[in-house]
């Protein structure tokens, strides 16, 4: 067996799954702008209305992920994953020189630029890792999500613990990581990460379902380590030295579930259980006559339904159908998906690009703590959020929309805490915003692939995440920029400051409004597609690997 038939195996499709959570471990870079917002303001003596537009240019990169939509449908993974480390390494690599003082800052809209393309590498990794995997493993959609969703969420946490352990949180060394650890992973990554054949069979779907269990231990235990170092305050320097082998222990663990599954595959190639393998090929002969039998089969139901009114369908397909971009857009259902996802993510991204100076603000020197809270538990919501609704469909054909709007009243309530500046409220924000921005990415991913199709989901994807850059902009480009430095007072060495409760508490009062308005978009949605996850309700209850006669029926 050569490599190229190893990457089409079960083993190989495992192990590009491991590799994929790899890239997305490094993917969380665009949340970690609060780690060295602070060193840039006052290196280029910038007011917060001008910082907060270096990072909307950094989202404005995710903007042009278009590009990589479009790419996922005629290039393989390994070239979006060069294109990304690429870029990603000459978008930081920028700002370590500035940040770092080996050249001097350049100027503001070069270094536009420099944030634009490191926000937009993380584009071409994410959408060469997610589209691949979903499309590897379909009827799992909802523990994908979640799993790779999850581990971008602790990629913040991630880099911010390991650079707290090693170097002092010094920004400077921050920035080098950040361009130069997602170049190594992504060119490793390429060599194993590829489309295989999906599961068609109870037994495979079973497997997967038991490995994706493993999967969620493994974060979960990572995610607990991390919380762990952070709440535990100051570390020696040995201490901190065994805590950055541990995480890269933890990282390497899930090659486990690879490597099981070669060995096991090793058993099932000996000639002794050969029989048994043949088993499936009886199955399907076996379903045979049903497609004969009185000249009316299961595809010929499915057929029949749509026979009325079939031109217009052509022209328009049903929601749970592949749409093109073009009939996507044209729907309700997608402008309510993409106004409420905005609601979520526009706020969540105003915290996260303006922790730095909220946690100024209130008398906080050292913010990494509060960037690495958010990306710790927004991994905790990624998770739940990809299981739980996954198991409520297959239970009770929960639509999937419900747990985004549960996860806006959860963070509405967050920012009315923040707004009134209680004790604890930044930890307190900082912990729901996590989990309700993780929830918001999380489900979203399936969502959209369950009402228009896997056909176009490279470029479907890329469409939706314009809400990250365009949030940016509204929320904490403008939004809080403005405010904030109406609040401000001038410093006499440039750029601005301002301390107290009084500096975003407008800022949190109008976001919690604009999760009400989400929780109501969501409530709508979740109506509209309420048929389409009975559908998907129905199919999972006839594909589970169990016993009873019913399943056969289906």
């Amino acid at each position: 067996m050569g490599p190229f038939s190893f990457s089409t195996s079960s083993a190989g499709k495992w192990l590009g799954l491991v590799t994929a959570i790899w890239v997305q471990a490094i993917c969380g870079n665009n949340y970690t702008f609060a780690n060295y917002s602070d060193a840039l303001k006052s290196l280029m003596a910038l007011s917060q209305l001008q910082l907060n537009n270096l990072s909307v240019a950094k989202d404005v990169g995710k903007a042009f992920g278009l590009v990589s939509g479009f790419a996922s449908d005629c290039l393989p993974t390994s070239v979006l994953l060069i294109i990304g480390s690429l870029e990603g390494l000459i978008g930081y690599g920028v700002q370590w020189l500035v940040v770092s003082q080996r050249i001097r800052p350049l100027p503001y809209w070069q270094m536009c630029i420099s944030l634009c393309m490191g926000g937009n590498s993380t584009t071409w990794m994410n959408t060469a890792v997610l589209v691949t995997c979903i499309r590897n493993f379909p009827k799992n959609r909802g523990p994908v999500s979640g799993i790779l969703k999850g581990y971008v969420g602790l990629s913040t946490a991630i880099f911010t613990d390991i650079c707290a352990a090693l170097f002092s949180s010094d920004p400077s060394t921050f920035l080098f990581i950040l361009a130069v650890v997602p170049a190594i992973v992504c060119l490793a990554a390429i060599f194993f990460l590829h489309e295989t054949p999906p599961a068609s069979r109870p037994s495979e779907l079973q497997k997967e379902t038991q490995y994706f269990h493993i999967f969620n231990v493994i974060a979960i235990i990572l995610a607990v380590y991390l919380l762990a170092f952070d709440i535990t305050g100051s570390h020696g320097k040995l201490l901190s030295l065994i805590f950055a082998v541990g995480i890269l222990i933890l990282l390497a663990t899930p090659l486990g579930v690879p490597l099981y599954s070669i060995y096991q595959s090793r058993q099932w190639s000996n000639p002794d259980i050969e029989q048994p393998i043949k088993e499936p090929l009886l199955v399907k002969q076996s379903k045979k006559p049903e497609t004969t039998t009185a000249g009316v089969t299961l595809q010929d139901l499915e057929r029949k339904r749509p026979l009325i009114g079939q031109d217009l369908e052509r022209k328009r397909p049903l929601i749970g159908q592949d749409h093109t971009i073009i009939e996507m857009i044209q729907t309700i259902d997608f402008w309510i998906l993409f106004l409420s996802f905005l609601c979520g993510v526009g706020t969540g991204m105003c915290v996260m690009n303006n922790m730095g100076q909220m946690g100024l603000a209130l008398g906080y020197s050292d913010v990494s703590i509060f960037a690495s809270l958010t990306s710790i538990w927004g991994f905790f919501g990624r998770i739940a959020s990809g299981l739980l609704s996954e198991y409520y469909i297959w239970k009770f054909g929960t639509p999937r929309p419900l747990w985004n709007a549960a996860s806006q009243v959860l963070v509405a309530i967050g920012y009315i805490i923040m707004a009134f500046a209680m004790p604890g409220s930044l930890y307190i924000g900082s912990i729901l915003v996590g989990i309700c921005y993780g929830v918001r990415l999380t489900i979203t991913v399936p969502v959209a692939s369950e009402l228009f199709g896997l056909k176009y989901y490279g470029l479907l994807y890329s469409i939706l995440i314009l809400n990250l850059p365009l949030g940016s902009f509204l929320f904490s480009g403008l939004l809080a920029g403005y405010l904030y430095d109406a609040q401000a007072t001038v410093n006499a060495g440039g750029g601005n400051s301002c301390v107290g409760a009084h500096c975003y508490c407008l800022v949190f009062v109008i976001m919690a409004v604009t999760c009400v308005l989400g929780l109501v978009l969501d409530m709508l949605l979740a109506i509209r597609t309420r048929n389409v996850y009975a559908k998907i309700h129905q199919s999972k209850r006839c594909t589970a690997p169990t016993a009873d006669s019913s399943s056969t029926k289906c």
